[in-house]
């Protein structure tokens, strides 16, 4: 490996400001689902624009409540993309649903709306759409397609806070559902982080009821209720309901990475504009993509490699430079965890020719996990990490395409 500084593929914008923040609800005694949560929620449906947001755990928790509140059950369908990371096809399965994929835009690598139509059955219940690696995704054409068949729709926001989406005249941020729930994600790897951490925005005040109901095990008054009250309040549990409470620490970083939020996203869409100026020149590469109605926050930059470049070898090469990347993101139709039965393409089972690993409806999700590589951005990078980034891909596409 170089001797150099190593470039990781992201690091996590935390500072003095996040640690104090923490200050309070330790000493405050009160360090789970409370206050600061209860802020934190308030002051990112102000940033979407939603009427409500709900705190949890995880985005997965998110995801999982979201199709529940939308009426998810065992034996339904739910359409989706198998190019997401892993979570999103497993909210599906939690449900008892089966996930059908469907394949995405090989520019945005975002689900072609296209291709929905064709694989709505009866036992259709929802679609659940990813902005991917903070990329918005086509929700116009998405939306038309769900308001006709009388579809819910949820968006997988997991990367995307701070995107945004030009709607009926105007930049809007992704999390004012134009669907009806969009689910966050506040992983170290994302563009505001709580060490980790979810959250729901909806328009629906039933749904967020139901959120808040089922994040807590079905408990019909919160404890901060019960804590708060000058009675005895005896709670009961209706529903079988989850742990899927965030903690008071975290929403309390939360609230800080929040008023960080508009330099983060300066920061980031300055250093995307800046690599497609430091690689544009590289033969073969194929930059990301962002269509005119599409602010990304620049989640991840995402590159394709030039045909006939071997992935692990250029990844390789620039590991041994001091640089950290990762794979195209992955399909999970292609992972042990679903085998045959557990998927679909939108083709009977019977007359479909999906081998395992490959799925011809599937190409373009294939394609972009084969041959695309992520490449390091992150607030605190400077210029030159961004020339060393570029010179190492420059580097290694030359040595690959010429098999060294």
């Amino acid at each position: 490996m170089s001797n150099s500084v190593f470039i990781p593929i992201a690091k996590p914008y935390l500072g003095e400001e996040e640690a104090q923040a923490t200050h309070k609800p330790i000493l405050s005694g009160w360090v789970t689902q409370g206050p600061e949560v209860a802020a934190f929620e308030q002051e990112f449906a102000a940033m979407t624009g939603a009427a409500h947001a709900c705190a949890v755990g995880n985005c997965t928790h998110a995801l999982h409540l979201a199709l529940l509140a939308v009426g998810v059950q065992p034996g339904d369908e739910v359409i989706t993309v198998s190019h997401s990371f892993i979570a999103t096809a497993n909210a599906v399965r939690y449900c008892g649903a089966k996930p059908v994929f469907v394949d995405i835009q090989s520019e945005t690598f975002n689900m072609d709306p296209a291709l929905i139509e064709r694989v709505i059955t009866d036992r259709t219940r929802a679609i659940l759409c990813v902005h991917q690696v903070g990329m918005p995704a086509d929700l116009q054409a998405i939306l038309s397609i769900a308001r006709k068949h009388e579809l819910p729709v949820v968006e997988d926001a997991a990367c995307a806070t701070g995107s945004e989406i030009f709607w009926n005249g105007n930049w809007e941020k992704i999390g004012k559902p134009r669907g009806d729930v969009a689910c966050f994600s506040f992983h170290p790897r994302k563009v505001v982080t709580t060490g980790d951490g979810g959250m729901l925005t909806t328009n629906d005040s039933r749904l967020d009821q139901q959120f808040r109901l089922l994040r807590q095990h079905g408990m019909s008054v919160p404890d901060t209720v019960r804590h708060n009250s000058n009675q005895v309040i005896f709670e009961s549990y209706d529903v079988p309901g989850y742990n899927f409470r965030m903690t008071d620490l975290q929403a309390a970083v939360g609230r800080v990475q929040l008023t960080r939020l508009p330099y983060i996203l300066e920061r980031r869409r300055a250093l995307a504009a800046r690599y497609h100026q430091l690689l544009a020149d590289i033969p073969g590469v194929v930059l990301p993509f962002e269509p005119q109605w599409a602010r990304s926050n620049w989640q991840s930059y995402v590159i394709r490699l030039p045909e006939g470049c071997d992935q692990r070898q250029v990844m390789q090469s620039m590991l041994d430079d001091g640089i950290a990347t990762r794979r195209g993101v992955m399909c999970a139709h292609r992972e042990p965890a679903y085998p045959s039965g557990t998927w679909s393409c939108g083709i009977e089972p019977q007359e479909c020719n999906c081998q395992k690993g490959s799925c011809a409806r599937l190409r373009q999700s294939e394609l972009a996990q084969d041959r695309a590589i992520v490449i390091p951005l992150y607030v605190q990078m400077n210029e030159v990490d961004q020339e060393r980034v570029a010179a190492a891909l420059r580097k290694a596409c030359g040595l690959s395409q010429r098999g060294e």
